[in-house]
């Protein structure tokens, strides 16, 4: 491989170092912003949104103070096609996407390593909090959790290749947050203290029903809230409005606190159990993607994961075929959600994952 390598630039100060510390090592470092969202949609995103202006200028001027050249591609169909579409898309079907996951699976580790490698760049590099290792005696590419498990972003990575990994840098696995800040300042770096992005970066507001009902051909039919045992409670104003484990924001009082178990589309209904209610003891999971092998064990005890702020959890996995693994948790998880993932772990190293289809109780 050659020593050119393209870096992902948000304008964040996690990219901004790792770039530094690329140029540190050597390498022929070209920084990109990948601008995704459609400037006439720009204005209700807010100032360091992922389209506005003030984060490509913040990218533009570190890359200027580290000398490196600096482009902004246009994928914004990349992402509409493979983000936004399949975000809605899942919502309506009354699964509750990762945008996250999907993004680094289509956009960032996929077209974005493609376009580098069309300009002759061998390799790509990001700001996330994980680290790139290699199994001596398998000759695999593994991905470690971060240093700091208050940052580790393993969780959104875990459908990375091979390939993929043979040709990418993370180059601030190995550091926590306030030295990366701590960097910043030493570098002299504007961002320095710029905050972290915390919402998803299409829907500002957090409002994900308004935005999906705003994509949708049809309206958004209301229908009934029922218990466990099937027994109506009220109305709710739409299943795109509700996820698993869901207690505020039901838009109605129930006398004691209620959760979301179950969305049930067929028959338009959102429904809620009681406390205890919402946990799960296992699930069912396809779309399997494996990094530390070919394909695991046809059973094997792991650590588990289901979303991205929950903790790992002891777990024992099954694979019921090809497409299909079965997991059952040592204790019972709360919130399982379909269309979310879950990731399994060896100590700091990801053995893989897939998205959850169907809740065990």
């Amino acid at each position: 491989m050659n020593n050119k390598v393209m870096i992902g630039m948000s304008g964040g100060v996690d990219s901004s170092v790792a770039a530094a510390l690329l140029k540190k090592e050597g390498y022929d470092v070209t920084g990109v912003t990948l601008k995704i969202w459609p400037e006439q949609s720009c204005g209700i995103q807010p100032e360091g949104g992922c389209c506005s202006l003030s984060a490509v200028e913040d990218a533009r001027r570190v890359a200027f103070k580290l000398g490196i050249p600096y482009y902004v591609l246009n994928f914004q169909n990349i992402f509409k096609d493979n983000v936004i579409d399949y975000f809605v898309d899942q919502y309506i079907k009354g699964r509750t996407p990762n945008p996250c996951i999907a993004c680094n699976k289509f956009v960032k580790f996929g077209s974005m390593l493609d376009k580098a490698v069309s300009m002759g760049i061998d390799r790509i590099a990001t700001g996330h909090y994980a680290r790139i290792g290699k199994d001596s005696e398998s000759g695999r590419y593994l991905l470690k959790k971060s240093v700091t498990d208050l940052k580790d972003q393993t969780y959104a990575l875990y459908n990375m290749t091979q390939y993929q990994l043979e040709r990418t840098l993370m180059p601030i696995g190995g550091y926590d947050k306030n030295t990366i800040r701590d960097m910043a300042r030493d570098m002299g770096f504007h961002i320095a203290d710029k905050p972290d992005s915390q919402e998803i970066c299409f829907v500002p507001d957090n409002n994900y029903g308004s935005f999906i009902e705003s994509r949708m051909n049809t309206p958004v039919k209301p229908g009934k809230f029922v218990d466990t045992k099937g027994n109506e409670l009220g109305e709710h104003k739409g299943i795109v409005y509700y996820t698993v484990g869901q207690r505020k924001g039901l838009g109605k009082s129930f006398g004691k606190p209620m959760y979301v178990v179950r969305l049930d589309v067929e028959n338009n209904m959102v429904v809620l159990g009681e406390a205890g209610e919402e946990y799960s003891k296992g699930l069912i999971a396809s779309e399997l993607n494996w990094i530390a092998f070919e394909k695991p064990a046809d059973s094997m005890a792991v650590k588990a994961k289901v979303r991205y702020s929950a903790k790992e959890e002891k777990a024992f996995i099954t694979l019921l075929d090809e497409k299909r693994i079965r997991v059952d948790f040592d204790k019972p998880h709360r919130a399982v959600t379909p269309g979310q993932s879950v990731v399994f772990y060896s100590e700091d190293i990801v053995l893989g994952g897939g998205i959850i289809d169907e809740q065990i109780n």
